[in-house]
């Protein structure tokens, strides 16, 4: 199996690199990006539309710090996420400013990286992405390679070794001023309600660079599995390793945990790793049906995530205008069916695409209120005297009524169709 170069870039080309960073079209490419991904302010309150105006008034000073090796980030803000599984997730959200000068730093360095990277890594990569990572374990398991060791790294962003992710950069850079500014983002601290905490280890979580520095220590474990001949796919921190037996993956299981312990100074959740079957556990949302040639479909966590995001646009308690309802609703299924479209189980999205359209039908008949208003509305689209006058005033709850046939008639599917609501299924 081919594998990526490695490499490495010579000394010389390596000592003038915050030059390249600070040249205008590296930096312009930069500040577009850094607009475009938006976010929260950091630390100091400044709004990324902030940003091109501060640096027209400030860049020739910040630049001349960071060509003398003298420029100082500030603290990330400390910010935490809800995990889909439960829990709370941790990002550190950097300021406007160093977000621009991390991503300017991203776009030099990634292209020097990326093309020694491993090919069994997917994960913030350009070119690259999960569904190829799905893609890859399907045909493994397809060649009869069923059983998965399922490896967690605990806490991985914030358990990165400074020191030994700084030796790995020192191998390859050799402008120290590049060098001692990422060193500066590694130990720039956290700010936690107010107070100022120092970070000793771990990656700059929620910065543009943290994703290259994350896969370049985990590097070592791509090459690592790679010498021992191991079907592996590697998605950010999210390790899975393919054999046929069940003896082999606990084998796998030991060995590949001792190496990550010992060698990469990095902790393996042991709550979470486990071994299993493709089709019992789940791999970036997805899961396999158990046949000979595996079917990619939705992984069952996921669709219980998808259902209680659906189930909170579509509260009948909510108050909001249809239209609106049904926009917000077409936002959330756009950026749901980019990702889990690729799955090969379309009878899944036309039944979730049927629940949807219940729960919109249950929303509307409890906005109607009333008996004489639903009777009115029933008529209006077309539904019979005996059949409305029945549903109108029928003890039934707005879920049970939500299936009726008179519902079916007044609302069809192509009148979600018209009102603007995107199918999951286009098939």
């Amino acid at each position: 199996m081919p594998t990526a170069s490695h490499e490495t870039e010579s000394p010389a080309s390596t000592e003038h690199l915050m030059e390249e960073i600070c040249q205008p079209k590296n930096l312009k490419k930069a500040l577009k990006r850094v607009l475009q991904n938006s976010g929260a302010p950091g630390v100091d309150g400044m709004e990324v539309q902030e940003l091109p105006g501060y640096l027209r008034e400030h860049w020739v000073e910040i630049k001349e710090q960071l060509c003398q090796g003298t420029y100082q980030p500030k603290p990330v803000k400390r910010a935490r996420i809800p995990k889909p599984g439960g829990g709370e997730r941790e990002l550190g959200i950097p300021t406007a400013l160093d977000r621009f000068i991390q991503q300017a730093i991203l776009q030099i360095l990634q292209p020097l990286w990326d093309p020694t990277f491993s090919d069994h890594s997917y994960g913030f990569r350009p070119k690259r992405s999960a569904h190829q990572a799905v893609n890859r374990v399907q045909e493994y398991i397809a060649q009869g390679h069923t059983y998965v060791v399922d490896i967690d790294l605990e806490r991985f962003f914030d358990r990165v070794n400074h020191d030994m992710l700084m030796w790995r950069l020192a191998k390859r850079i050799k402008d120290k001023r590049l060098l001692k500014l990422i060193r500066a983002y590694l130990n720039a601290g956290v700010m936690d309600d107010g107070l100022v905490q120092p970070t000793i280890e771990g990656t700059p979580q929620g910065g543009p660079l943290s994703p290259l520095l994350s896969n370049i220590v985990l590097d070592d474990l791509d090459r690592e599995l790679e010498k021992r001949g191991h079907r592996f796919v590697r998605y950010a921190d999210d390790c899975n390793i393919y054999v046929r037996s069940e003896r082999a993956a606990q084998r796998v299981m030991e060995g590949v945990s001792h190496f990550i312990t010992k060698k990469l100074k990095l902790k393996v959740n042991r709550k979470k790793s486990a071994i299993g079957r493709p089709w019992e556990r789940k791999f970036l949302g997805f899961s396999f049906t158990k046949e000979e040639k595996p079917r990619r479909r939705i992984a069952p966590q996921s669709i219980r995530r998808f259902k209680g995001r659906i189930r909170e646009l579509t509260r009948r308690n909510r108050g909001t205008s249809r239209t609106r309802m049904i926009g917000e609703l077409t936002d959330y299924l756009r950026g749901w069916r980019a990702y889990y479209g690729f799955c090969e189980t379309p009878s899944v999205l036309r039944s979730l695409d049927s629940w949807i359209r219940r729960r919109l039908r249950s929303y509307i008949w409890k906005q109607w209120k009333h008996g004489q208003k639903r009777l009115k509305e029933l008529r209006k689209a077309g539904v019979s005297r005996g059949l409305a006058s029945r549903t109108a005033h029928s003890s039934r709850g707005p879920w049970r009524i939500s299936h009726s046939k008179a519902l079916q008639i007044a609302m069809p599917n192509i009148y979600f169709d018209m009102a603007g609501l995107l199918r999951l299924s286009t098939r």
